[in-house]
């Protein structure tokens, strides 16, 4: 299965330097690496993300951090994927620079 991280191209290239992704600053508040499933992650993109530029969808193989990964109930009740650990590199399968189309919603990459 796989899970999905949004995040900016900052983030993205601190974690390739240090080899670890430990989260974005409301991961570090909240103690878990927040993530989506592909049915989650339109919703998650409009709510958290509209308007931003400079961003990277991380898909990550779930089976690998299967350990530290729970599904706890957030929006509107439903199951998101929560990782109580830093993500290792090795976990994530594929990148995606997020862009926009001339109503500023995110184009997703035709393999959701």
């Amino acid at each position: 299965m796989k899970i999905y991280k949004v995040c900016g191209q900052s983030h993205w290239q601190k974690a390739q330097e240090d080899g670890v992704f430990t989260g974005v600053a409301i991961d570090l508040s909240d103690g878990f690496i927040h993530f989506s499933a592909a049915d989650q992650l339109a919703e998650t993109l409009e709510k958290h993300f509209t308007g931003q530029t400079d961003l990277v969808l991380l898909t990550i193989d779930a089976e690998a951090i299967a350990k530290d990964l729970k599904w706890e109930p957030s929006r509107g009740g439903a199951l998101f994927p929560h990782l109580y650990a830093d993500l290792p590199l090795n976990a994530i399968t594929n990148e995606h620079q997020l862009q926009s189309d001339d109503a500023g919603k995110f184009i997703l990459p035709e393999s959701l």
